[in-house]
């Protein structure tokens, strides 16, 4: 009772500081991103950094408007659940509240997130106080950076390429050395009984995907929510779907017998796999897991043959259900640590009509990748297990380091990192792979594979 019966001073005094907050913070968190969008668009460093200053300086001071008035020089309580997160409230939510302390700590946190949009600080701030123009220039530059994830999958309004682009899905690379140490002698090339496999062949793989509809069934989606009421007052809610694309993606892996020329340099094996998917955009960060999000999840229909007549065919076809996680490392974007788990249902098949019945007892439901981006490189490591008590699954590793990366770990009299900066680039990498283990090919799909592979790839990430 005591509170509320503070002063008429104090209701004037909040009831201006709630329309300064409005006043304040006119644009929503897509509209900051559009902001610094068209500022990191800009060619001329002049022009670019001053756009960045002016944003900037409209942020530092709404920060002030909001910090002048706390629930501390109101000599207000705390709110009854003043260590709860309010990240994610909402004005009508903070509007709502009987508490006053609770409703104006509620609205500086909201005005907060306008600054540090969900909950994930521009540094706005942090870069004015930089005195060096080149130093922050360069912070305003790596607030603009997109993360691999958020790059390959057009995941943040103001920067998407919107539909009809064509863009990398899975690696794209070709290995000239892909050396299998156990290849498969009971399959013959092509129908010539003589003809046998040699142990190392040419391995490569053309994957891509495009965008056809874009924000599909947005407008029944905004009212979709993921609440997170911890303090039960219903302020940390935050959209859980962000939005769903459709998109087509194609995937060709090729084996290729480049060097034995006796038989014709024959293609041992090449696997077609088009692919029809509905990416739910989610973004959504999870709570205890230190800056991990569930950046997408995405659902379809996949199809995989050989493209052979019988007895060489093989083919499936799965629905399939894949999801995304991704986390920051350090202050460069580009620096991330990725998994996706990748499951799969495959659809039944008549009997007669199925050319291999025993597929799923060695490519198992599903598979693990993780990724690891680091200064240009990529560690990925692949892991898949039948679940069953004679396990036959499989494991890769791959290690890619552009022309640009690998001369700066050279010693300096012989590659300055300048030099390499300059003249070695960082779109295609050197790439090692190994491969143990079933499923590699639909051919091979039932062979243990043993194979290390050397080529080049294009390095998407960078």
């Amino acid at each position: 009772m005591k509170i509320l019966k503070t002063g008429m001073e104090f209701r004037v005094a909040l009831l201006c500081a709630f329309f300064l907050l409005i006043a304040a913070f006119p644009g929503s968190a897509a509209e900051i991103d559009d902001s610094i969008s068209k500022c990191s668009q800009l060619k001329n460093d002049t022009e670019r950094l001053q756009c960045f200053d002016d944003l900037a300086k409209k942020q530092s001071s709404a920060k002030e408007v909001v910090t002048a008035i706390t629930p501390e020089k109101t000599n207000l309580p705390p709110p009854p659940n003043a260590g709860v997160s309010q990240d994610d409230c909402n004005w009508e939510k903070c509007d709502g509240l009987t508490n006053e302390g609770a409703r104006l700590q509620c609205f500086d946190d909201k005005a907060g997130k306008q600054i540090s949009v969900g909950g994930a600080d521009y540094g706005l701030v942090n870069c004015t106080a930089l005195k060096d123009d080149g130093a922050r220039l360069k912070c305003f530059n790596q607030l603009t950076e997109l993360t691999v994830m958020e790059r390959l999958w057009d995941l943040i309004p103001g920067k998407r390429h919107h539909s009809f682009v064509i863009r990398p899905y899975r690696s794209n690379y070709f290995l000239p050395v892909a050396y299998n140490s156990s290849p498969n002698d009971e399959t013959n090339l092509e129908y010539d009984p003589a003809a046998k496999a040699q142990f190392n062949e040419a391995k490569f793989q053309l994957s891509f995907k495009a965008k056809i509809w874009e924000d599909f069934l947005q407008t029944p989606l905004q009212a979709l929510h993921i609440v997170n009421d911890i303090n039960g007052d219903g302020c940390d809610k935050d959209k859980f779907i962000k939005g769903l694309d459709l998109w087509i993606g194609y995937t060709q892996l090729s084996f290729w017998q480049l060097y034995n020329s006796a038989f014709s340099s024959p293609f041992r094996d090449t696997n077609y796999e088009p692919e029809g998917l509905l990416n739910i955009r989610t973004q959504y960060e999870i709570p205890g897991l230190r800056g991990v999000k569930l950046q997408f999840i995405n659902v379809g229909f996949n199809h995989q043959s050989n493209g052979r007549s019988r007895p060489l065919s093989r083919s499936w076809n799965r629905i399939i259900a894949n999801a995304g996680f991704e986390k920051n490392l350090g202050s460069e974007k580009k620096n991330s640590f990725s998994l996706q788990l990748k499951t799969w249902y495959r659809l039944p098949e008549d009997e007669a009509d199925d050319d291999n019945p025993d597929l799923s007892r060695y490519v198992g439901y599903g598979e693990l990748w993780a990724t690891l981006y680091w200064k240009d490189m990529c560690f990925e490591t692949m892991l898949r297990n039948n679940l069953r008590q004679e396990n036959m699954g499989a494991i890769q590793l791959g290690w890619s380091i552009p022309p640009s990366s690998f001369g700066k770990l050279l010693p300096d009299w012989i590659i300055s990192p300048e030099w390499a900066d300059k003249y070695l680039s960082d779109k295609f990498s050197l790439y090692f792979q190994y491969f143990n283990g079933y499923g590699e090919g639909l051919m091979d799909y039932n062979k243990s594979i043993n194979r290390f592979s050397v080529g080049l790839m294009i390095a998407e990430w960078n």
